[in-house]
């Protein structure tokens, strides 16, 4: 995780002191971006939310909130959850014109015999802007 954010912090740094266009920087509350993928054993489909974003010529990097609808089977003992639930995760999301690639981070909440722990994931999907 560490060399990532190392990686994406020299990336960001080159779009923002490139020479070529000027770059944009852009507080935004929906993105019109839809992805859908995999984390945890599961499925979801999101939708960019609260986020601030960077703009430069056809890439454009979007750091932020995503709201989520989760699809995954129950499989512990007992009583069990729904196989869809509404879930906020957090996430980078790079669009390539109209394609978005996407790291979301959800949070799985404790039970009675695991510990509360973050999962990543991985999506892709397509900017409506």
């Amino acid at each position: 995780m560490k060399n990532f954010i190392y990686a994406a912090g020299i990336f960001i740094s080159g779009l923002c002191f490139s020479q070529e266009a000027p770059s944009k920087i852009k507080a935004s509350f929906f993105d019109g971006t839809a992805v859908a993928g995999y984390v945890d054993h599961g499925a979801f489909i999101n939708f960019t939310g609260p986020n601030i974003s960077l703009t430069h010529q056809n890439v454009k990097l979007i750091l932020g909130m995503l709201p989520s609808l989760r699809i995954k089977e129950d499989r512990s003992p007992g009583t069990k959850n729904s196989l869809m639930t509404p879930n906020l995760g957090a996430g980078l999301t790079v669009v390539y014109k109209k394609i978005a690639f996407q790291v979301p981070a959800y949070y799985n909440s404790k039970t009675s015999d695991q510990n509360g722990h973050w999962k990543a994931g991985i999506g892709i999907g397509y900017s409506f802007r």
